[in-house]
């Protein structure tokens, strides 16, 4: 939540940047009392009084010197009732300036308060914030975006967000908006993505994939936008069209290795979950793809070092990767299965528990002699693995740019 307030927060400090402070307030004396005069301009003014009222509600907030002041405030006027007001007017009835001046008070009111966020999709903001995300003006279109992107952040909003047809118009954000835009739109993305079991599942457009695997390259893979953005890659690795346009995007499974070499833990697994979900589903088709962009000293190094969930992934994809594919390996009910079937035909149902017993007692002692013969032979193997991943771990930072000529290469 803080990282959408903090990007939510740098749409408003741009907005000040732009916002005439010329007093339009009278001078009362308290900041209860402007509150009061605000909330009644809202519901009781004309149209002009209304988008100064907004205007004065940003005022307000920004004008407040610390966090404390700037909560206080959000909280006497969510308690005056000016929420519900600006809500209405987002309308699609009232002229796009009106519009403009409410979304712009309701994000300085939602900004760092997860009650005021409740209160405004509870008072009906989302169709509205629909049918601002289909609006032909960029600001207007973005600044909508950003809204659903903070109001997202809170879990009992995502179901209406999700629902709303919000995805698909933030697909298009993500595909033809500005930089801002198109993070904007990533993380409203990611935030309803993690959503509880109440949260209908989405489906994001393939199209996606594209735009995030540019924005993945430009950013730094161990941020916390990476995190988000190698996430949503690992959805779309888990269907035919996104594993597609993963592999057809200019440089997108070079972007994945990268983060896999540079990423924090987060977006390390990620990534190699994205990478695995590609080689799982075939492997005659992405192995060299993967390959050649140089992944295996990456994956050395994450299989000794990542977090465990990450050094699994390493590993079966590390195992996939190999030049012979890895044989079946079946599980205790299988092979007990097979056992007992075999059993039964060797001696008959009545005696087939006692043959099946007799067996594996056989298999459990033929395989306790091979890992002791194997083991001696595999131990050096192995310290000879880990002392290379950890090789590999020193030049990805102190001669990477080694890695990239050989890739190249």
């Amino acid at each position: 939540m803080e990282d959408e307030d903090e990007e939510a927060e740098a749409i408003l400090r741009k907005d000040e940047e732009k916002l005439d402070f010329k007093e339009t307030l009278p001078s009362l004396c308290s900041r209860s009392m402007m509150v009061d005069y605000v909330a009644r301009r809202l519901m009781n003014g004309d149209i002009v009084a209304k988008i100064d009222a907004a205007k004065d509600i940003r005022r307000l907030v920004r004008r407040s010197s610390s966090s404390n002041s700037k909560t206080a405030v959000r909280c006497r006027l969510a308690a005056a009732g000016v929420i519900e007001p600006l809500v209405s007017m987002l309308h699609c009835s009232f002229p796009i300036a009106a519009r403009e001046a409410a979304l712009l008070a309701l994000l300085n009111l939602a900004a760092r308060h997860q009650r005021n966020k409740i209160r405004t999709v509870r008072a009906g903001a989302v169709p509205s914030l629909v049918d601002l995300l289909k609006y032909q003006d960029g600001n207007v279109r973005e600044l909508a975006a950003a809204a659903v992107l903070s109001l997202s952040s809170d879990e009992s909003n995502k179901a209406a967000i999700a629902s709303s047809g919000a995805v698909f118009l933030l697909v298009q954000v993500l595909c033809s908006g500005s930089v801002q835009g198109r993070v904007d739109a990533v993380t409203a993305l990611y935030n309803l993505s993690i959503g509880g079991e109440e949260v209908p599942k989405l489906e994001i457009d393939a199209t996606a994939v594209l735009p995030l695997v540019d924005l993945l390259k430009e950013c730094k893979k161990y941020s916390k936008f990476a995190e988000k953005t190698t996430f949503l890659l690992k959805i779309f690795s888990g269907s035919e069209e996104g594993r597609i346009a993963i592999s057809n995007a200019d440089g997108g499974i070079l972007a994945l290795v990268e983060t896999i070499e540079d990423g924090s833990s987060v977006s390390m697994s990620h990534a190699v979950g994205a990478l695995l979900s590609l080689c799982q589903s075939s492997r005659e088709k992405y192995r060299d793809l993967i390959l050649k962009e140089g992944a295996i000293p990456g994956l050395l190094c994450l299989s000794a070092e990542g977090t465990p969930t990450a050094q699994s992934r390493a590993r079966a994809l590390l195992d996939l990767l190999r030049n012979s594919p890895p044989k079946k390996r079946f599980t205790s009910s299988e092979l007990e299965k097979i056992v007992y079937d075999f059993a039964t035909r060797v001696d008959g149902a009545e005696k087939a528990p006692e043959t099946a017993k007799w067996l594996f007692k056989g298999m459990a002692a033929k395989s306790m002699e091979l890992i002791v013969n194997q083991t001696e032979q595999t131990k050096a193997a192995s310290l000879e693995l880990v002392h290379g991943a950890s090789e590999n771990r020193v030049k990805f930072h102190c001669s990477k740019g080694q890695f990239y000529d050989q890739r190249q290469g």
